[in-house]
């Protein structure tokens, strides 16, 4: 059927969709989500179908296009194209089977993923996949073909030699241990290119922090330029397509609340894969607001990552840590960055917390590489000497420096209702407020807390400043933290 192009001028962010009024659809017998080849003259694409009931969207011999397709196929509003049914992607039928308990092999994992990569698949059909993960669960073989699925049919960035890595499993506010270590590990002269993401749902990722002080969006060949001259990096990976199913996967998750263990350790496995990773070590806040909630989750999670890195050819050391509250005293991506900065400089007001951290894993990692049997000593001796924060400008200036951005101007301070000991602080509570005060898309928003736990604090006194860079942003969060301040205080 030859039908005329109209530009619907929407962007769907990467699927291909097309619309065909219901008419024409009952001609071809075609329905809501099928697919169908539309090909101009030397140019094809296959398209995820859309129905319209009414003609004022799209009427009788015409087919809407997005934005995505007109580009691809370089048609124009009145073009003349030919459409015609093609088949459902070969991964539907991998997915069908997964939610029917079968395990999937490598071939029928990389055509479910591959799909995925190329928007080949909806909303709805991705959703499936993730919830058959998540009630079937994915055996130890089905995360190893996962993971080399997404590194797979993503890029990859190649280093020579030994090639280290971390990451931490999330869901502690104020964990940018990253940004310490990072620089600690290349002054020791190792190689760490490190690959970050941004929020999702805390106030700051590595990646937001990080572009406080430098540019994140650095292409494959800069980021290459940056370790070659400096041994490390710390960039956005989102940038550059390591295993770009992940991300996607990930925006099905985020809604749903679900978070499944086989795709947690593909997701994390796959972005050291595609780095090249030969040592990777991984952290694993344990506490009731993050995923592993108790002790036995926690090791459960040890052992799976231990296992994957195994069969993967990896050197993988995890560390189970503290997740009970917030690490550091700023909340939100400037003010995270200035707790690392504070750190690197040896302030003595710089957060112990977060110091002694990134010291205990900047140590694990040099011990890894088995040329220190001490390697915190060496990890102290690095940082307080300057070298660490020598490095850290080195990264800096290679990655681009970036004007440094304002604190938010908006301000409001939280004091506690009651006299006694702060005995909790709910992690989902404080990163809730910070988000909704413009973290951490406005750098210069989040809070600043000035207690933690185990602190004696009197009535009225403060727990922590609020900034936001607007006041609409800020009253929202006052708003929200007058129900729960995510502050426990007891005798």
């Amino acid at each position: 059927m030859k039908l005329r192009v109209k530009d619907m001028d929407i962007a769907t962010g990467g699927i291909m969709v097309a619309i065909l009024n219901k008419k024409d659809a009952k001609k071809l017998d075609l329905h809501s989500g099928d697919r169908i080849l539309v090909k101009d003259h030397s140019k094809e694409v296959t398209c995820i179908l859309d129905i319209s009931e009414s003609k004022k969207a799209v009427s009788e011999g015409k087919i809407g296009l997005f934005e995505e397709v007109l580009r691809h196929l370089g048609v124009r509003r009145g073009n003349t194209v030919s459409v015609k049914y093609t088949g459902k992607p070969e991964s539907i039928k991998h997915i069908r089977d997964k939610l029917y308990g079968k395990h999937l092999n490598y071939t029928e994992l990389y055509h479910i993923i591959d799909d995925i990569t190329h928007d080949r698949l909806t909303d709805i059909e991705k959703t499936y996949f993730v919830a058959a993960g998540f009630v079937n669960k994915f055996s130890t073989q089905e995360v190893v073909d996962l993971t080399k699925a997404m590194v797979e049919t993503g890029q990859k960035l190649k280093f020579k030699g030994v090639t280290l890595d971390k990451h931490c499993v999330g869901g502690v506010p104020g964990n940018r241990t990253t940004m310490v270590v990072v620089p600690i590990v290349a002054a020791a002269g190792f190689t760490l290119p490190k690959t970050s993401s941004r929020a999702i749902t805390s106030a700051a990722g590595t990646a937001d922090a990080m572009e406080c002080l430098a540019q994140v969006e650095l292409s494959r060949k800069k980021i290459k330029q940056v370790v070659h001259a400096t041994g490390a990096c710390i960039v956005h990976g989102g940038s550059i397509h390591l295993a770009p199913a992940d991300d996607k996967i990930i925006e099905v998750e985020h809604p749903l609340s679900i978070d499944a263990e086989g795709q947690l350790l593909a997701s994390v496995m796959a972005k050291k894969f595609s780095v090249t990773a030969s040592h990777v070590l991984i952290d694993i806040p344990m506490g009731k607001s993050v995923k592993a909630k108790t002790k036995k989750q926690a090791l459960h999670l040890k052992s799976m990552f231990e296992l994957i890195g195994k069969r993967l050819g990896m050197q993988v050391k995890v560390m189970i840590t503290n997740g009970s509250q917030p690490i550091g005293y700023g909340i939100g991506p400037l003010l995270e960055a200035e707790d690392v900065m504070a750190v690197l400089r040896n302030n003595p007001r710089a957060p112990q917390d977060l110091k002694e951290k990134a010291l205990t894993l900047a140590g694990l990692m040099l011990e890894m590489t088995g040329k220190y049997k001490d390697g915190m000593a060496v990890a102290r001796k690095l940082l307080e000497d300057g070298s660490a924060l020598r490095k850290m400008h080195q990264i800096i200036a290679a990655q681009g420096k970036v004007p440094k951005p304002v604190l938010g101007h908006y301000t409001f301070v939280a004091r506690s209702t009651k006299s006694g000991k702060v005995r909790e602080i709910d992690n989902e509570i404080i990163a809730k407020i910070a988000r909704i005060a413009g973290a951490p898309e406005d750098k210069g928003s989040g809070l600043l807390l000035e207690k933690k736990v185990g602190e004696l604090v009197s009535k009225g006194k403060v727990l922590y400043t609020v900034y936001a860079e607007s006041s609409s942003k800020l009253d929202l969060a006052v708003d929200f933290l007058k129900e729960n301040k995510g502050y426990h205080i007891g005798d």
